[in-house]
């Protein structure tokens, strides 16, 4: 889907995963029949270009019961600020109009207009009716996904963050945004996804989820937006090499050659996940045998992925979301708690779902007075 190429090597697949991991259920029942999907993951030899072959975009419906927002977590939203702080110094954005594709609950879109006095124009079909009206005269969030039909805005920024990866056609799209912004040729986009050497390289297997048909390596993300006519002013890794953000303009770029080192990952990568997930498995039947309490702690799509394969004997996931607590996980079905929930519950070990954010959990689990031990998934 990026470079056109046929030159694919199939390297993965999981059968029967969640199709939504981002949607929770009311009750168990309904989350144990949520809709699942297959992935069968390809490797491409001429863009470096990861891609989910089973993936049907017919499948995925996006509404406000889609619910990802990170900005809960303080480590989160110290990055996010760090972000839209670091754009406003480089692009001088001040008293600008901004674009954000794809703006979940508007959280990052008002962080760059109130640090810049931008006025800012969200668009997220995801995102609930009663936020549709903005928080403050600076910004408004858009119940629609933005095309042609938005072209009057004109914006002298667009950022597009965790959108790329769900998009089937991602050269349509780019081109599209393109077509919009070509008479405004001083606009700066900034696009961010998550980084797929995170998960072959540092073993982030529970990220594999139905919902990114895309894995975005540097070099396809390079080549998708350079062959489409923009110039790369920043590719980066991001968030501990969690994502990657590219920040660009109209313009010309050189194409990027592909890593070696990839390669190898990918040819490794099956054999690599399956010692893993055989770990993860040993470590949750001892954890049975020897009577232990455990809960996992994040119920994004990490945590949602995690249950998934590994089915533990686990009841609760805790979540610092409320919009998340009370409702239970795709596919598996455990209730998602509050971390109040652990001081009467006192598990023994707390599985970390993302090791970012262990320092902010460790001071939670302190001020609830208790010492689980901490285990990074």
């Amino acid at each position: 889907p990026v470079c056109g190429s046929t030159n694919i090597q199939m390297f993965f697949e999981m059968n029967a995963v969640p199709l939504h991991c981002n949607v929770l259920h009311v009750s168990r029942e309904e989350a144990l029949h949520t809709p699942r999907g297959n992935i069968r993951l390809g490797f491409c030899n001429e863009c470096s270009h990861i891609y989910n072959h089973a993936f049907d975009s017919e499948l995925m419906k996006y509404s406000p019961a889609y619910e990802n927002s990170l900005h809960f977590s303080p480590r989160f939203q110290e990055y996010a600020e760090g972000l839209a702080k670091g754009l406003i110094h480089r692009y001088e954005l001040h008293d600008k109009s901004l674009i954000e594709i794809g703006c979940g609950k508007g959280e990052f879109l008002k962080l760059l207009c109130d640090y810049g006095g931008n006025i800012g124009f969200g668009f997220d079909e995801s995102c609930p009716t009663e936020l549709l009206w903005p928080a403050n005269e600076r910004f408004t969030v858009i119940q629609d996904f933005y095309s042609a039909k938005h072209a009057h805005y004109h914006p002298d920024f667009i950022a597009c963050r965790h959108v790329l990866e769900h998009i089937q056609s991602p050269v349509e799209f780019v081109e599209e945004i393109r077509s919009l912004i070509e008479p405004h040729k001083h606009c700066i986009l900034y696009f961010e996804v998550p980084y797929a050497l995170y998960t072959l390289k540092d073993l982030g297997i529970w990220d594999l989820i139905y919902e990114h048909c895309s894995y975005f390596t540097a070099e396809s993300l390079a080549e998708l937006f350079a062959s489409r006519g923009f110039e790369i002013l920043k590719l980066e890794e991001k968030y501990d090499g969690q994502f990657l953000g590219i920040e660009l303009r109209n313009g010309q770029a050189h194409r990027p050659r592909i890593s070696e080192a990839t390669r190898r990952l990918v040819s490794s990568f099956a054999e690599t996940y399956r010692s893993k997930v055989e770990e993860w498995k040993m470590r949750f039947a001892q954890f049975g045998t020897e009577g232990k309490r455990v809960v996992l702690w994040g119920s994004g799509s990490k945590g949602v992925t995690l249950l998934n394969v590994l089915k533990p004997n686990v009841e609760y996931i805790v979540d610092i979301n409320p919009r998340k607590q009370g409702m239970h996980v795709a596919g598996t079905g455990q209730r998602i708690v509050p971390p109040s929930f652990l001081s009467d519950y006192k598990p023994e070990v707390v599985i970390l779902t993302n090791p970012i954010y262990k320092n902010e959990i460790a001071q939670m689990l302190s001020d609830l007075g208790i010492q689980p031990v901490l285990m990074n998934a």
